[in-house]
Order: C-alpha cells, then sequence, then structure tokens
C-alpha cells in the first residue's frame, strides 16, 4: 500500500493548527482507499504555542501525526528538509501550514504521481491576495524565470507532490542558503504543473517579512544564476571601453588646447562612477564569497530537539 506523507512546516501556527490538521484528515476521502498518510508537522522554532497545538492534533488524530521539534528558527525550506528526513512515506508533499493552498488539489497530484512523475508542481496561477505583496511575488517569479532556472512554471510555487527519490536526491546535495522547490527543478526529472488560485489568508497573521523576501531573492538567485557575476564583467568591460574612450578624449585635449584647466567636475564624475562600480562588485563577490564560507563550514541545516509520534 503507498505511503502518502505531508509535510507542514509551522512558525507562528498555534491558530492554524487545529483547522489545518482538521482539513488534511477530511481530506483523505479524495484518495483511493489503499493510500495509507503520515502527516509530519516540523515546529520551526515558532515563539508561541504551535508545539502545544500540535500535540492536541496529534492526541486527536493518533497514529497520524508526527511532530518533528526544531530547537530554533531556520527558516521554512530547512524547516521542509528537516521534514524530508523524517518522513517515511512512498511519496511526500509540502504544504503550508496557513492552508492558502487546497488540500483538495493532492488526489489529483497523486494521481499523476501513480502515472510515473517524481515531482507533481502547484503553481499558483492567480492570487486572492493584492497589493504590494502581489506585485512582488509576480516581479520576484519573473526575474527568477528569466535570469536563474528557465524550466520553473510561471507565478511560483511552494506547493508540491513528489516521490521518495527526489526527497533522497535533495537531502544527498545538503544545499545551504537555497530554494528546495527550485532544487527539485534543477534535478532535471520531468514534471506536472497543475494551476491553482492561491488562496487569502484566514486565520493567523503572516510572518513572511519583507527582509524574508529578499534574503529568498537573493539566495535563489545566488543558488542558480552566474548572472549577477557575468553582470559585473560586462559592466567592468563596458567602463573600462568609456575610460578608453575619454583617455583618448582627454590626450587628444590637452595637444589642441595645452592651456585648457583640467575639468574637475568630469574628474569627481568619473572618480564617483568607478567608485560606486567596485562598491556593488565587491558587494556580490562577497555575497558569493560568504555562502561558499558557510558551505565550507558544513554547519547542519538544523537541529532537532525532539520527535513525536
Amino acid at each position: 500500500m503507498p505511503k502518502l506523507s505531508v509535510i507542514v512546516p509551522c512558525y507562528f501556527n498555534e491558530e492554524n493548527i487545529p483547522v489545518t490538521a482538521r482539513e488534511l484528515v477530511a481530506n483523505e476521502v479524495n484518495f483511493p482507499p489503499e493510500v495509507t498518510f503520515e502527516y509530519v508537522f516540523v515546529n520551526d522554532g515558532s515563539g508561541d504555542d504551535t508545539l502545544g497545538a500540535l500535540r492536541l492534533a496529534q492526541a486527536e488524530y493518533p497514529g497520524r501525526i508526527r511532530i518533528v521539534d526544531l530547537a530554533g528558527n531556520v527558516g521554512s525550506y530547512n524547516a521542509i528538509v528537516a521534514g524530508m528526513a523524517y518522513a517515511t512515506g512512498d511519496c511526500l508533499a509540502v504544504i503550508t501550514a496557513d492552508l492558502q493552498d487546497p488540500p483538495e488539489l493532492m488526489a489529483r497530484m497523486y494521481s499523476h504521481w501513480q502515472q510515473g512523475f517524481k515531482l507533481v508542481i502547484g503553481n499558483r496561477q492567480e492570487r486572492e491576495e493584492t497589493g504590494f505583496a502581489q506585485i512582488m511575488a509576480k516581479v520576484f517569479h519573473w526575474l527568477m524565470k528569466n535570469l536563474a532556472l528557465r524550466n520553473i512554471p510561471d507565478g511560483g510555487f511552494d506547493f508540491v507532490f513528489f516521490d521518495r527519490q527526489v526527497a533522497t536526491e535533495v537531502l544527498n546535495l545538503h544545499e545551504r542558503n537555497s530554494n528546495v522547490f527550485y532544487l527539485m527543478v534543477w534535478l532535471g526529472f520531468a514534471y506536472v504543473n497543475l494551476p491553482y488560485i492561491r488562496r487569502k489568508r484566514q486565520v493567523g497573521k503572516s510572518r513572511w517579512t519583507l527582509s524574508k523576501k529578499i534574503k529568498l531573492f537573493i539566495d535563489s538567485l545566488m543558488a542558480f544564476s552566474f548572472v549577477p557575476i557575468r553582470a559585473i564583467s560586462v559592466l567592468g568591460l563596458g567602463l573600462g571601453c568609456i575610460a578608453l574612450l575619454y583617455g583618448l578624449y582627454v590626450i587628444a585635449l590637452k595637444i589642441t588646447h595645452p592651456d585648457e584647466p583640467a575639468g574637475w567636475t568630469t574628474l569627481m564624475v568619473v572618480l564617483l562612477m568607478v567608485s560606486a562600480f567596485q562598491m556593488i562588485a565587491l558587494g556580490v563577490i562577497g555575497e558569493y564569497v560568504w555562502r561558499g564560507l558557510d558551505a565550507a563550514r558544513q554547519r547542519p541545516l538544523y537541529v532537532v530537539r525532539e520527535v513525536l509520534g
């Protein structure tokens, strides 16, 4: 009998847990009767009583829920990796604890997995969210598709269904400061894309802050693209050509007008432009160097306090 492990990263989701657990268990009726279920809730160092809510859910649905309680907050992607490590299913799914992604879509994902697809992606075609958050999300995924991974679906995704082999390959990579969902696509397995409308959050408050979104964008871009470092090379070459032309102009001006005073304004503009480029270049190179250092230290992605169930 195939076993499905549903991984749910949790961070300040005390109010969501009762609703999420109930909806996930109720969704089992959409699957064939031979499928068995395991729900791996990963508490990512929450500062509220998320762990207490998970314990209550575990008591309400005995034998179904496994709790992986991390010692500290390591980010949702590392929490998902921890969930993969402790999941025991033949196939796995990742869904957020706020239920903005529809659990009922997992039954369709499962049918594609049975057909032989190692990866099935729930793609956010539209969002019920509006305003700045929606604009930021569209810009982020457009940039990633055009600068890093061209084979990712439009609109972004963090609702996936995948084979045990995919989970094993991701765990073997030991990637740091990366995007676990993009890693699944990067592996190269053929995938099915199922579009859906992302719901507006109904319970609780999102902890997905602007600073975390910016870090995710930088991590994703640096992990899957050489565009930033290549852009430095191209810009440096362009500035070098401009400097050469300007140098020839200054020499010609000195020959034709030997008494012409040097241009202080021009000198300052060139100095500021070159200095700004150098600082930007050092910043981008520093990002790559820091990631290399972080990988060389080989610190664990997460530390598990205890596993319940």
